[in-house]
Order: C-alpha cells, then structure tokens, then sequence
C-alpha cells in the first residue's frame, strides 16, 4: 500500500488547492509579435537602425525640399493618425503595454497599411524621444514632408493644358487651417498650396489629418520668399488676387478668377502683409451680410475656389 501512494503522489495532474492554474497556463499569450518587434531578431534590429537614423537625419534645406520629421504621441491621437492616412515610419509601443482596444487598433491599423516599422521601447526610451510627454505608451513617427517648388504647381497645370488655380497662404500659421485650405483646393480642382518657408503652418501630422488624405494629391509648396514667388507667378501671366475685408471688388464680380490665378489668404486676425498686398494685382473682399469681421483661412479659401471653379465650369 506505502508503494502504491507513493506512485499516486508522482502522478501529474492539478492538485487540490491549484485553483486551475494549470488549465489557464494552457491557454497561451496570444498571438506571436511581428519579427519587427521580438528583441534579438534581426529584422528588429534592422528596423531600430533605420527608426534612428530617420529621427537624427536633418532635413535639407532651400527652395522645395523636405520638412521635419514629427512624432504623434499618445493613443488617441496615434490612432486617429493612422485611420486618417497620416505618413508613417515607424510606431513605438512600450514595453509591457497594457493591451487596451486602442493598442490593438493601432497595431491592426500598421499591420492593414503595411510598411510601417514596429518597434518596442522601454518607457524611459520614449520619454526621451516625446521629451517627457504623456505618450501613453503610442508615438507614430512621421516622415518628413517633401515640398514641391512654387513653379511646380504652375507647371502641373500648364502641362495638363488647363489654367492654373493656386492658393497662397500669408501669415497662416495653424496647421489645421492649412489642411482645410488643402482639401477645399483638392475638392475644387486647383493644383497646389504656396506657404512661405518661415513664420508659416508646414505640412504637420494635424494638417495631414485636417487635410482628409487629400494631402496624398496635392502638392504643397515652400517659398524661400512669398512676394517673390508671386511675382515670379506674375511674369507667367497668372493674376494675384489677395483676400481683404476692405478690397475694391466682390468676389462675384471678378471675372479674373475664371483664368489663371493664384488666391491669396492672409491671417484671420492680420489679413495680408503689406508688401503682400502690393503685389496683387487685385484685392477683393468676400460680403458677409451677418456682419462677421473675418472668416478663417480655410473657409474664405473655399468659398473663393468655389466662384474660381463655377466660372472656370
């Protein structure tokens, strides 16, 4: 009988008291992580090569050019990025994350899209990178922006054999009014955003998001100097036409919007800069019977697109 019990005692199998650890120990951890993100693989040694080098190469400088890498941080505002298209090199997950919807969204999101690195980091490594941000554990790092040239956008049009339709923006500075400039000319097709390279909203993850995706088709480009580009537009036979509250014309009355033009937006709350101002061929004011100051440039863009495009119609 002492054998037997010593037999039974070596039997595998839950014992009294093991509250089931054992079944749930079967029950595994999920899904294995992409190579790009299981320390020691060499795929994700690779990916954190390439992930550093993104983030420490300068952005060059001059006319067109390249923008500056940016990071989204934070699980909202990763996921929101990633549903609106937003660029994407590389998404950061911290190590030990807890696995909440917006985790998984994110990762189902770069692994739908495709070309999109993952890495794992631990929390000090992201704090550095946000500079002590509340990351939340997400940062998505956007590749910089690649500027077109302001006679681009002219070219593009000329070699389509239509007129040319481009805004300009002076002194706009929120990116979200850029994104909202960019899809009002996407959706009246005109051929391009002129911004300034200085004192001036860039190509943001904000105006990516703003912008709907049509950032993806249309062209932004950077002046070294605005009035000079838009003179340069000038001596091309495209008119310049600058929005002011107190402008000698109404929109409606302007038959110059029907050919070629480049529309000038300044500041909601400044307008046009002087010299701006002065080298439009034409000012022209938008009527507000309700009596409102100013509008903001996305809106006074759209609604002078829109009579450039039922003319051109």
């Amino acid at each position: 009988m002492a054998a037997n019990n010593r037999r039974m005692s070596g039997k595998k199998g839950a014992q009294v008291g093991s509250g089931g650890q054992r079944r749930r120990g079967l029950e595994g951890k999920g899904p294995t992580p992409p190579a790009e993100m299981r320390k020691g693989h060499k795929k994700n040694r690779i990916a954190n090569a390439k992930s550093k080098q993104a983030v420490r190469r300068p952005a060059p400088r001059g006319r067109g050019g390249k923008g500056t890498s940016e990071m989204v941080v934070g699980r909202n505002p990763v996921v929101e990025a990633l549903r609106e298209g937003v660029p994407a090199v590389t998404l950061y997950v911290q190590q030990f994350i807890d696995n909440d919807e917006r985790v998984r969204e994110a990762l189902q999101l770069v692994a739908d899209r495709g070309g999109v690195h993952l890495m794992e980091a631990p929390r000090p490594e992201l704090d550095r990178m946000t500079n002590g941000l509340n990351h939340q554990g997400l940062v998505l790092q956007v590749p910089p922006y690649e500027y077109a040239r302001p006679e681009d956008l002219a070219n593009a049009a000329y070699d389509d054999g239509a007129d040319p339709l481009i805004v300009a923006l002076d002194g706009v500075t929120d990116p979200r009014n850029l994104g909202a400039v960019v899809r009002s000319v996407s959706a009246f097709g005109g051929h391009g955003v002129l911004v300034p390279e200085r004192r001036a909203a860039g190509m943001t993850a904000g105006a990516w998001k703003t912008s709907a995706g049509t950032a993806a088709r249309t062209p932004v480009a950077r002046a070294t100097n605005l009035t000079r580009a838009l003179e340069s537009y000038k001596k091309q036979g495209i008119v310049v036409v600058g929005l002011a509250a107190d402008g000698e014309h109404e929109i409606g009355d302007l038959e110059a919007l029907g050919g070629p033009v480049a529309i000038v937006v300044g500041s909601e709350g400044k307008g046009l800069s002087r010299l701006v101002g002065e080298t439009c061929d034409y000012r022209v004011r938008i009527p507000m019977p309700g009596g409102a100051e100013s509008l903001n440039a996305g809106v006074a863009a759209g609604i002078v697109l829109y009579e450039a495009a039922r003319r051109r119609g």
